[in-house]
């Protein structure tokens, strides 16, 4: 059942998707790939924990040694600002230009490497490009580097997507940058590299991963959508065969391997598994789209005032983005049930093949999410990381501001669904 019944549906989807490289050692690669690009100066994007690892000093090393040089920038901030973005454009600025852009690190980093592509390329500021309401819009009118991103951490997809997320610290929110022209060029993923990843950590990031599956699957389908010009197209398409088969295979391999690599951090199979379900569901949800659960994420994210997160180094109040987006997912997909009982029911099964069926349907992935979450660590909704009945209204405001991600749920939503989502969010077990 779906609610959008448009006078003439949508016929075309589309799908695209970084060029890949996978395996263990993929990294060591990396002087290779830039050569390809005929490179002479490269600026290498991280932060300072992946920074502290050594990995970043090495790939350099082994950059300059191929031939380019290679510039660092290890200040990228675990879930960016406007101030860290703007930060590090700055810095590219005046020690470019440069050739090609590599990001090493989790989403944060790769994310704030976007930044700098975008804005060491085109004219104007951050806020030009944010998404609307809280920014302009404004789309690049010039192409961008090559962006190489190699991911430390399993779950953001970012090395996959068109999308730079931040918070914009003065209006409280967090947001993005949407175009297609911010995707990597090539995402270099190395399971090796998420071997020393803090269980917390991992835990966060795998909600993630299971969250952009799950919303790209339960997404409104592109047919529902009214037929656009070959200029109106967005890379949010919604559910479509393509993106539907990655979400499938990057829960299957969750579903085997996700509790495995919690109690077991050192087990490379394990983290090989999770990597490539990472990379699934990103492929998957950076066309498809994501709905209700990462709407509700920003305002969460950008108006914690005092959680500390298991596993984490940041110096600031925080609630992870993986975190942010699981609290609220089992509400959200009862809330988006009626939409496509079958999905969300076969998404179930594919999570957890042996679960016992509840006598309600609706009730069934929400059952499975929580199981998890409790098995995984996670807090038990939105009042475990500092937020009550007294926060909801301003939660709904900052969730109604995700337009772009609304837009793709099977549901039209309004603020009074989300009010009670959130509500039902305060406390899950």
């Amino acid at each position: 059942m779906t609610t959008f019944l448009p006078d003439r549906p949508e016929t075309v989807f589309t799908y695209g998707a970084p060029a890949l490289k996978f395996g263990v050692g993929a990294r060591h690669e990396l002087a290779f790939d830039i050569a390809q690009f005929n490179a002479r100066r490269v600026l290498l994007v991280t932060d300072p924990g992946v920074a502290a690892t050594g990995t970043p000093a090495q790939l350099a090393e082994e950059l300059i040694a191929a031939g380019p040089d290679a510039v660092v920038f290890d200040r990228s901030r675990v879930e960016p600002t406007d101030g860290s973005l703007i930060e590090a454009i700055e810095f590219a600025r005046a020690h470019g230009p440069f050739d090609v852009i590599v990001a090493v690190g989790g989403g944060s980093s790769i994310d704030t490497a976007k930044a700098v592509n975008l804005l060491t390329t085109n004219e104007g500021e951050l806020m030009d490009y944010i998404n609307a309401p809280v920014g302009k819009a404004k789309a690049p009118a010039h192409p961008l580097l090559p962006l190489i991103a190699i991911p430390t951490t399993t779950g953001t997809g970012s090395e996959s997507t068109t999308i730079c997320v931040l918070d914009v610290v003065n209006q409280h929110i967090k947001t993005g940058i949407s175009h297609p022209r911010l995707r990597p060029t090539l995402a270099i993923v190395d399971p090796e590299l998420t071997l020393t990843q803090p269980a917390g950590v991992t835990a966060a990031a795998g909600m993630d991963i299971l969250c952009h599956a799950l919303e790209s699957f339960t997404a409104r389908p592109y047919q529902s959508y009214e037929h656009k010009l070959a200029n109106q197209r967005v890379p949010y398409c919604g559910s479509n065969p393509i993106a539907d088969m990655w979400s499938e295979k990057a829960l299957s391999l969750m579903a085997g391997s996700f509790r495995t690599v919690i109690r077991e951090g050192g087990n490379l199979d394990a983290r090989t598994d999770v990597a490539m379900a990472a990379t699934f569901a990103g492929l998957g949800f950076g066309n498809a789209g994501v709905h209700i659960p990462h709407a509700n994420a920003y305002p969460i994210a950008g108006q914690v005032t005092d959680f500390r997160p298991e596993g984490y180094a940041a110096d600031h109040a925080m609630v992870p983005h993986g975190m942010a987006v699981s609290l609220t997912a089992p509400e959200a997909f009862r809330f988006t049930f009626e939409a496509s009982p079958e999905r969300h029911i076969h998404a179930a099964e594919l999570l957890e093949p042996d679960a016992e069926r509840p006598d309600n349907p609706a009730d069934f992935l929400p059952q499975v999410l929580t199981t998890l979450m409790r098995d995984i660590g996670i807090p038990a909704g939105i009042g475990a990381v500092g937020f009550n009945e007294g926060d909801i209204n301003a939660l709904v405001e900052g969730t109604m501001k995700q337009q772009r991600l609304l837009a793709t749920a099977p549901r039209e939503v309004t603020e009074d669904d989300v009010a009670a989502i959130l509500s039902a969010s305060i406390e899950l077990w």
